[in-house]
């Protein structure tokens, strides 16, 4: 049995949750927190095997409570689930401890299977955190979940709407402030999510879908 302990501030969430995995016989939630103080509290009480973590919450973040989980308790696996798919987000929670990163709106399915897959001592990703990812710190022992939905960032979605318009990178850098090398990477990683083969079917997929103003 898969012992949980989730960390989150809206119960709403947390009582989606529990409701989905209420009859399974292999994860079973212990005890809930809504921020990081009486989440670090009750893993020191109740010991799970798996904490069930955001990133942003009441007086103790997820970054930080996850530090001293993973000190005090380091066999204790940590599993984050967010709505930030920032890859400074994501690097922080690893170099905190966690094994594991995966969306809210990643859907019910999913998330059992990063519980397992984190609960078995490996590493698992959502898929469109590892996307944005995985150039730099992904390697091939990790498990990466599967979709049929491919979520876009907010930031891939404006670069799409500029490249629909005629942009270059060097263009998009200038308008949005960031380096041109990001704009690169944001594009290769269209491509990969997407399933396409060049960037001239970037600049289609983008016209197609509308992006175009």
């Amino acid at each position: 049995m898969i012992t949980i302990i989730m960390a989150e501030d809206h119960q709403m969430l947390i009582d989606g949750v529990q409701s989905f995995f209420e009859y399974s016989d292999e994860i079973s939630f212990i005890a809930t927190a809504n921020n990081g103080e009486d989440l670090v509290k009750l893993v020191d009480l109740k010991k799970p095997k798996l904490v069930l973590t955001d990133i942003r919450m009441p007086r103790v973040d997820g970054i930080e409570a996850t530090k001293i989980i993973k000190k005090k308790h380091p066999y204790i696996y940590v599993l984050a689930m967010t709505m930030f798919d920032q890859p400074d987000a994501i690097k922080q929670m690893l170099d905190a401890g966690a094994t594991g990163y995966i969306l809210k709106n990643s859907g019910i399915k999913m998330l059992s299977k990063a519980i397992q897959t984190v609960a078995n001592g490996e590493t698992f990703f959502d898929p469109n955190v590892a996307f944005n990812f995985m150039n730099n710190y992904i390697d091939d022992n990790v498990t990466i979940g599967k979709t049929d939905k491919i979520v876009l960032s907010n930031r891939e979605k404006e670069i799409l709407t500029l490249i629909a318009n005629g942009n270059t990178s060097k263009n998009i850098a200038e308008i949005l402030f960031i380096a041109k090398s990001t704009v690169d990477t944001h594009r290769k990683n269209m491509i990969r999510k997407l399933d396409l083969k060049s960037g001239s079917e970037l600049v289609k997929y983008a016209i197609d879908k509308k992006y175009k103003f």
